[in-house]
Order: structure tokens, then C-alpha cells, then sequence
């Protein structure tokens, strides 16, 4: 039910939609049909004010409605795999300028929060902000020891704005799904729940501390990569305390080339570090624009650094979705499009009755064209892209996570190439995927941390016989895949036998070393009497310790 302050907001939108020459799609909808011939001769209706394209229209409508519909706008800039493509480009141009709040707001909020005076909490702070967005703006301060930090602080009253705005959001998109048959194929009120949520989250100061503090720990043992630290003790729910940044904007091309950066090496090492987020920690900043990017130059002690801001949008997968696409841009890569078809069934992306023959064909005419032009200028994210277009005509369901991962890995694609045109986001993307897969599948997936070997060939045992037999059923009745699925087979049985060989080895050789622990103990044997231990202890303990060393090893 539309409350009276979300009444006044339609009538707003409405006079912002007939103003920018989009009153049609007002009067299109069910709601409106019988009062259309009256709207027609309301005196604003007789001028049209806007002769530019729809998308352009509609950005403008965005911008002048505010910034939660700007915001909503730029989430629907990642879904081209939902909107026109004219009307996604004209959305990416979407801008979250916001005019700042004043200073004194901030210290106000500051110190109701942190419960203290700003002079006790901090040596200085400026109350002019560095940075204002729709959501918060961030303040310079100085600590009592002398640290520079940035006091992140969130918009007063927002929080209304989002309640206001996203209830309205919803009803409209309620309206669209029951009214419009692209509005259901479309599904707005999982976009917008979505949206919602996202916006949630980033009102929470407290969880992207900790999303900060996350991938700081994920990259502490790289040096490339350097995340701000977090002042704990001063953050909460509206204020964010953390290690101010001096560096270059990573788009800002002359500063970086001024200060003896070399682009090629920086567009590398930028795409690189994405990849480790996403193959290593299954965990990556989902937020990644220029304006969220500083560099710092190297010195003679330190090397040349990225250091990313601003982590309230942060996505996270599952070791499903990992290996969806880890094994989907391989298959890509080797251009065996019958294998991504597969992918999709056996993981369940989609339907099980799916004709993997005719998947394989869409897919194939699809991506077949990308392939033309040079290795180095295909992209990840609009390979993604297509791959996610052509599965929903197959009913598959995107996920939010993945539709991060593509809306980011584009921006990471596109900052590479400004920085350095010919670089080939494969070659650099090559080596993580092959890390990736060969810890997956290799030795080291099974025995990476002796104290859960056993109970990792446990797990993984039960698994190579479903495999097989999968296999075995997939081979039938398909003669020209016969070889193909045997070689797979073939394979399938190696890794069955050499488990079945670890497993036994690494369990004879838990049982010697227990059995020397049992010894010992009954013995009354202490640590310092290594001499005195009998002998039968010393023969089991070593051929356990042979046992468990072969069974890593091999």
C-alpha cells in the first residue's frame, strides 16, 4: 500500500518522466489505462522538452530523481544480460555525485557514535571532506601519535531515503510483474531485493570493516597489494576509522608515467591480483572503478604497490560456482563447446533435461565470432556475458555473485587496456586458472595439510566411483564421443587406483605412529629420554613416518 510521502514521490517521478519525454512508459502500465485520454490533456503533456534518445532520457530521468536512483541505475548497468544494450551503455555513464553535508553534521554523528569529543579521538580533523557519495563521505583526520587516518561517516538520514525510495522501487516493480509480461521474464523484484540488500549493506560500516580486513589478511604475504588498515577501536555501524592512502589515481595516466610507473607492468599486475582473489580466496572486491584504485610508485626499499578503497560491495563464491568458472574458461579457451554444455547440466546451472546438443550449438554460434579477432582482445567479461545471455534461454538462473564478478571483471578489463592497449588478459589469467585446477584436482588438493590427509581421501574416495559410472552412462548410445569418454574413464580409473594406494599407505602409517605413542606410553616414556625408548617403538615409528612421507610424496 503506497504510503502519502510515496504518493507525492510518484507524482514527483511522474513529472520527471513526462519533463524528460518518458510519460509513455507511465501511461502504459495497467495502472494508468483508464485515465489515459485525461492525462493526454494535462497542459505538460502538449510540449515534448526532450528530443534525445530513450537511453539518454532515462539516464537523465536517474540523475535528476536522486542518488538511490542513480545507484539502482548503475546496478542495472551490469545487467545487460536483462536490458537493451543501448540503454546498459547509457547507464554505465551514470555519475553518484552527491553534494557533501556539513562538517559540523559530521563531528556530530563522530562523536555520538564514538561517544567522545573529536580533540580526544583524534590531533585534527576537516570538517571540508575529501570524498561525498550518495551513502557517506569521508573526512582527513590525524591521530594522537601522529598516524594519518580517514574517518568514514554515513549520510544523516539516509537510511529514510533508502526506505522511502526502495518501498516505492518495489511496488512499481510489484506492479511491473503482474501487469507486463517482460516485467515477469525480467523478474524487478529480485532486482530490486537485490538492489536493497546491497544498499544495506553498504550503510553497515561495520561489515565493510571487515571486508577490509578480510582481504587485507588475504594479501598480507604479497607485496603488490596493499590493503588499509582498520582502526578497530574507532569504528562502528556509521563510522569507519582507517589508514589514510597516499597515492596516484590508477586512471590518472601522466601522474603514473611522471613518477616512473611502468603501465604494462601495473596493468599486469592489477588483472593478476584480481584473478587471486577470485581462483585463491574465492573472495574479491566487486567495487573496483578507477576512482577506487591508488598506486604507490615504488622506491628503492619498497616495491610497486596497488591499493584499493572503499569496501562495501565485496562478492564471494562458492566452490561450485569457482569451479563453474574456472572449467567453463578453460573449455572456452580450447573452444570445446560441447564440454561447457556439459558443465552446465552436470552442475545443475541448468535443467537436467536440457539437449546438451542444442545448447552446444547456441553456444557455439554465439562465441564462435569472439573468437576471430586476436587471442589478446578477447574479453573475460563479455565471454561471461554471452555465456550468461545464451544460458537463460535454457531457463538457467544468474546468480547475484556472478553478476558481480562479470560487472567487475569488465571494469578490470577495461583499466588494463587503458593502461596498456596490447595486453592479453588470457596469458595473464592462464596461470591462475592451471594453479587453480591443479590444486583442485592434483595430489596437493588431496594432501595440502598433513593433519586432514586422511580425512580428505576420505571425502574425495567416494566420489571417482559416481564418477565413473556417470561416464560409463554418458558414453552409451554416443558413438562419436566413444573414444573421448573412454580416454576420461581411463583417467578416472588411474586417480581411483592411486587414491585407493595413498589411502592405504597413509592409514598403515597412522597406525604405526599410533601404535609407537601407545608404546611409549605404556612405557612411561618422557620427551627428554630419547635414548631410553624401546626398540619396538623406535622400528614402528620410523616405518610410520616412511609410510606417511610416501604417501605425501607420491
Amino acid at each position: 500500500m503506497i504510503n502519502p510521502r510515496q504518493f507525492f514521490r510518484l507524482m514527483m517521478i511522474q513529472r520527471i518522466l513526462v519533463k524528460h519525454g518518458l510519460d509513455e512508459i507511465v501511461l502504459a502500465t495497467h495502472l494508468f489505462r483508464p485515465v489515459r485520454l485525461l492525462l493526454y490533456l494535462l497542459p505538460w503533456n502538449w510540449v515534448r522538452t526532450s528530443q534525445l534518445p530513450r537511453a539518454q532520457r532515462i539516464q537523465h530521468v536517474l540523475e535528476e530523481l536522486g542518488p538511490i536512483f542513480v545507484k539502482f541505475g548503475q546496478l542495472l548497468s551490469t545487467r545487460r544480460d536483462l536490458l537493451p544494450e543501448d540503454i546498459t551503455d547509457a547507464l554505465t555513464n551514470l555519475q553518484d555525485s552527491v553534494p557533501p553535508f556539513p562538517g559540523i553534521q559530521a563531528r556530530r554523528i563522530i562523536e555520538a557514535e564514538l561517544e567522545q569529543p573529536l580533540e580526544s579521538l583524534f590531533q585534527q580533523f576537516d570538517e571540508v571532506p575529501l570524498a561525498s557519495a550518495s551513502i557517506a563521505q569521508v573526512h582527513a583526520a590525524v591521530m594522537h601519535d601522529g598516524r594519518e587516518v580517514v574517518v568514514k561517516v554515513v549520510r544523516p538520514g539516509i537510511d529514510e531515503v533508502i526506505k522511502r525510495d526502495m518501498g516505492l522501487l518495489m511496488i512499481l516493480a510489484e506492479l511491473a510483474e503482474k501487469y507486463s509480461e517482460d516485467g515477469r521474464r525480467l523478474g524487478p523484484c529480485d532486482v530490486v531485493a537485490e538492489y536493497r540488500k546491497t544498499l544495506l549493506d553498504e550503510l553497515d560500516l561495520l561489515r565493510e570493516a571487515g571486508n577490509a580486513t578480510q582481504l587485507r589478511r588475504n594479501f598480507a604475504d604479497m607485496p603488490n597489494m596493499d590493503v588499509p588498515d582498520i582502526e578497530w577501536d574507532l569504528t562502528r555501524r556509521s563510522v569507519m576509522v582507517m589508514e589514510r592512502v597516499h597515492g596516484i589515481q590508477v586512471d590518472d595516466k601522466d601522474a603514473l608515467l611522471a613518477a616512473g610507473v611502468d603501465l604494462k607492468e601495473l596493468a599486469i599486475m592489477g588483472v593478476d591480483i584480481f584473478f587471486t582473489q577470485v581462483f585463491r580466496d574465492r573472495f574479491f572486491h566487486a567495487d573496483l572503478h578507477p576512482g577506487n584504485i591508488f598506486v604507490v610508485p615504488a622506491t628503492d626499499t619498497t616495491p610497486l604497490k596497488l591499493v584499493p578503497v572503499d569496501f562495501g560491495i565485496v562478492g564471494s563464491l562458492s566452490e561450485s560456482d569457482q569451479h563453474y568458472l574456472a572449467d567453463n574458461f578453460l573449455a572456452f579457451f580450447k573452444r570445446d563447446y560441447r564440454r561447457v554444455a556439459e558443465l552446465h547440466v552436470e552442475s545443475g546451472w541448468v535443467p537436467p533435461n536440457t539437449r546438451v546438443d542444442d545448447f552446444e550449438f547456441a553456444i557455439r554460434s554465439v562465441c564462435e565470432p569472439i573468437f576471430e579477432k586476436p587471442i589478446k582482445d578477447i574479453s573475460f567479461g563479455r565471454l561471461l556475458l554471452r555465456l550468461f545471455q545464451t544460458a537463460q534461454r535454457f531457463q538457467m538462473k544468474i546468480l547475484p555473485q556472478l553478476i558481480l564478478l562479470q560487472k567487475t571483471l569488465v571494469n578490470i578489463e577495461g583499466l588494463g587496456r587503458y593502461l596498456y592497449p596490447d595486453l592479453d588478459i588470457w596469458s595473464v589469467a592462464m596461470p591462475s586458472l592451471e594453479h587453480w585446477m591443479s590444486e583442485r584436482v592434483g595430489a596437493r588438493r588431496l594432501f595440502g595439510k598433513s593433519r586432514e590427509n586422511i580425512p580428505l581421501i576420505i571425502e574425495r574416495l567416494p566420489e571417482l566411483p559416481g564418477l565413473l559410472i556417470n561416464a560409463l552412462e554418458k558414453a552409451g548410445g554416443n558413438p562419436e564421443h566413444e573414444l573421448k569418454q573412454e580416454k576420461q574413464m581411463e583417467q578416472i580409473r588411474k586417480e581411483l587406483r592411486a587414491a585407493n594406494r595413498r589411502t592405504v599407505v597413509a592409514i598403515v602409517g597412522g597406525a604405526l605412529l599410533l601404535s609407537t605413542a601407545v608404546l611409549l606410553g605404556l612405557d612411561g616414556y618422557a620427551p627428554q629420554m630419547v635414548g631410553e625408548a624401546p626398540l619396538t617403538a623406535w622400528i614402528t615409528g620410523s616405518l610410520g613416518l616412511v609410510f606417511l612421507v610416501s604417501a605425501l610424496r607420491e
